[in-house]
């Protein structure tokens, strides 16, 4: 049990990491972007680009929980039930700024996203045999 809270801790962590790097990237590298960022008067394409990060990040929350707690299948949804008890009070106080959809895809993607990031982490036929 201890390794699937260690797991979880670590894969919101990892959210984080990749979820900031990613955004570092974005507004170094799109201009518009970064002028629009604090005003969060984002367009279609940089709301994708935003859900696209958070997608990669829960998807590596997922697997590095699993990995951490040994292949665990409740350890890969622990991070994505996690970030989404994070998340829900975030896009309440975001709601008027984005729409609809944006809120909904990003926030009914974290537990999905973790659980495939975690059966990602599962040892391929390949890897068996190697152990042998």
């Amino acid at each position: 049990m201890l390794r699937k809270g260690l797991g979880a801790v670590a894969g919101v962590a990892a959210f984080m990491v990749i979820g900031t790097v990613a955004g570092l990237i974005l507004r170094a590298s799109w201009p518009e972007y970064t002028r629009v960022a604090d005003s969060m008067t984002f367009t279609l394409s940089m709301k994708f680009a935003r859900l696209a990060i958070g997608a990669l990040a829960t998807v590596a929350a997922g697997w590095t929980s699993a990995i951490i707690a040994r292949r665990s299948t409740i350890a890969a949804l622990l991070p994505g039930i996690l970030l989404l008890l994070l998340f829900i009070p975030q896009h309440i106080r975001l709601w008027d700024k984005f729409p609809v959809w944006y809120h909904l895809t990003f926030l009914s993607s974290l537990v999905p996203l973790s659980y495939v990031g975690g059966k990602t982490s599962k040892p391929q036929p390949a890897d068996l045999a190697c152990r042998l």
